[in-house]
């Protein structure tokens, strides 16, 4: 199961609580812990940070039909199209997206006062959000409001997914 959405959306924490639930069967994967090279690093050797996201998707989905395990879930920011181009290779998946998306104020209310990280409170951050919200739209998957919700309801209502 793939966890999807823009930073500050909630990703990591609802993982982190699932990851923590008994009995959880599964593994939990955070995208970024493949390592995110610098932007000149992904244009010199990738063509730029789309071609980069491809690749590491790939690397992903490559790396998770290689486990044995009967669940595993990643969460990260990938665009859901990519993640279906890589699930190609790998038939054997029984795959799931969900996206996470919550209000621009609420995210920007996240990154700025929950996490210090007023630079990813920005259009680029708005766009990215918008653009995900759209695919997931279009590919007919599953979208989690995470406005007004508290992570566990998030959870729970994640494991009635899986």
């Amino acid at each position: 199961m793939f966890l999807v959405g823009a930073s500050g959306v909630g990703k990591t924490t609802v993982a982190q609580i699932l990851e923590r639930r008994t009995p959880w069967e599964g593994r939990t994967h955070y995208f970024d812990t493949i390592g995110v090279p610098p932007p000149e690093v992904m244009e010199a050797e990738f063509g730029g940070g789309e071609e980069w996201q491809r690749w590491a998707t790939q690397q992903w989905l490559d790396r998770l039909a290689s486990e044995d395990a009967p669940l595993q879930l990643i969460e990260g920011q990938t665009r859901p199209s990519f993640i279906r181009q890589a699930a190609e290779s790998h038939p054997e998946l029984d795959l799931r997206i969900i996206l996470l998306n919550c209000s621009t104020k609420v995210r920007q209310h996240r990154l700025t006062a929950l996490r210090n990280l007023p630079e990813l409170a920005s259009q680029r951050m708005d766009n990215w959000a918008a653009y995900l919200s759209g695919q997931a739209h279009a590919l007919g998957l599953p979208v989690i409001d995470t406005s007004d919700s508290e992570p566990e309801a998030i959870a729970d209502a994640i494991e009635t997914c899986i």
